[in-house]
């Protein structure tokens, strides 16, 4: 391949053995489940269905001043194609393959190689990523006026001309195609492909069970290596650029989402991301925060004493949070037919039962205020078997009368992400530390983390 020296897509096992065991198209996924998906997809469609997906463009922040390239999620969830300004068309046939893929993309450019590296050739968009056919990026208003003139049955696709991506589609046909092209897809029959592919990324297979573990154990011991080197007098800031900064040692590409590092009062803002305050002595530290790993998403929250040392009233919360926390997580099996609904209704139960032994008056009254936010995140109505949810319970308790005094200004949230198996749930987050003998003893150095 020209200009070796400046691959940079796609990585290979070749050029990136130690990112990339033989075998697999992206780290932990083989090119087989890529093919599995499509087929799964495409079989799941009626007769006739074309699926259009897109690449994320390339964004910038100023004139050429751009950011780390991210690709979009379902079009990576499809190809493993990690290449900005691209796009894939999948069209259903009765061949044993079930389909044919179509890859748009910029293909070798030695002008363009120099300055931002090696692309993927067309030649190698199909022998390594087993496209059909490789067309050059320029091809694809053609190519999909064509298509839309003979095909009857549904696009799917997230592409609305109607909608904001359609600037991205704009950006992807030159010259005087796009207005012709546009014209033709908002003439077709047209379903959003984002619901299809969500039903296949809700059950993980085996690789991507053993990817999200990965990415959960190097977000988890970025938590249990910041409890240590968290100290009063330091910003949140701080803590946020430690665990950032441990993750990204250990390999991960960006965070997953923008970081909470809530100090005292703030841990009641349950959005709290200005992570600018001071951390005082005696209070306790909310951090929630993971990190991507190899495209997947880590999602772990730990609360923890700033000074290392719970004080009576943040362990007597701390230790009504966990307990009901642990036992939500023993309910995520799939032989218990319970959807997410129901257990944040027994969470709010739960959490309500410990508030009351702990001298909250009505405690039912107020959880709206103690606690605001749903327990899980959505995935799916059920909790079936090869999901993977967070459970977080919380309690977050304004300087308020009605509420016991001791309490006041305590924002506790702990949150795990579990895989729902058939009998027994796995805690893929378990490395860290959440027992208040294993928080205080990561805080005080005797688990073996140090900071960075």
């Amino acid at each position: 391949m020209e200009y070796e020296t400046f691959r940079v897509w796609p990585a290979l096992h070749e050029s990136h053995p130690h990112l990339l065991p033989k075998g697999e198209l992206t780290p932990g996924i083989p090119a087989t489940e890529y093919e599995a998906r499509r087929r799964k997809l495409m079989e799941a469609l009626p007769e006739g269905s074309v699926v259009l997906a897109l690449a994320s463009p390339v964004r910038y922040m100023s004139g050429n001043i751009f950011y780390k390239f991210r690709q979009a999620s379902d079009f990576w969830y499809l190809t493993g194609f990690e290449e900005p300004n691209s796009a894939v068309i999948l069209e259903k046939t009765s061949s044993s393959r079930c389909y044919t893929m179509t890859l748009f993309c910029t293909g070798k450019d030695a002008v363009k190689a120099q300055w931002d590296g090696a692309s993927t050739s067309h030649e190698d968009a199909c022998t390594i990523f087993n496209a059909s056919t490789a067309l050059p990026t320029s091809s694809l208003g053609p190519y999909l006026r064509a298509l839309l003139t003979r095909t009857s049955g549904n696009i799917y696709t997230d592409a609305n001309p109607a909608r904001p991506r359609r600037a991205l589609l704009t950006r992807l046909l030159p010259g005087g195609e796009p207005e012709a092209a546009l014209e033709a897809l908002g003439k077709a029959p047209k379903k959003p492909l984002a619901p299809e592919v969500a039903k296949l990324r809700a059950v993980k297979s085996m690789h991507e069970q053993a990817a999200m573990r990965s990415a959960a154990d190097v977000s988890a011991r970025a938590h249990a290596k910041t409890m240590r080197f968290a100290q009063p007098g330091m910003s949140e800031g701080a803590l946020a650029a430690h665990f950032e900064y441990m993750c990204a040692m250990r390999g991960a590409q960006r965070p997953a989402y923008v970081p909470v590092v809530a100090s005292g009062p703030n841990a009641l803002i349950i959005h709290y991301t200005a992570n600018n305050q001071l951390i005082r002595a005696g209070e306790m530290v909310l951090i929630d925060a993971g990190c991507e790993f190899n495209g997947y998403a880590s999602d772990i929250t730990r609360t923890f004493p700033a000074t290392g040392t719970f004080g009576p009233a943040q362990r007597d919360l701390y230790s009504a949070v966990l307990a009901t926390q642990k036992a939500l997580v023993r309910m995520c099996a799939a032989d218990r037919r319970i959807s997410l609904h129901e257990l944040h209704r027994l969470s709010v139960s739960l959490l309500g039962t410990e508030l009351r032994q702990l001298g909250f008056e009505h405690p039912a009254a107020e959880m709206g205020v103690l606690y605001p936010h749903f327990l899980s995140h959505s995935i799916g109505a059920q909790t079936g078997r090869g999901m993977v949810v967070t459970i977080e319970p919380g309690l977050y308790v304004p300087p308020l009368s009605k509420f016991p005094k001791h309490f006041h200004n305590i924002g506790i949230r702990i949150e795990d992400e579990v895989l729902v198996g058939a009998v027994d749930p796995v805690v893929l987050s378990i490395s860290a530390p959440k027992e208040i003998a294993d928080v205080e003893g990561a805080c005080q150095g005797l688990l073996g983390f140090g900071a960075f």
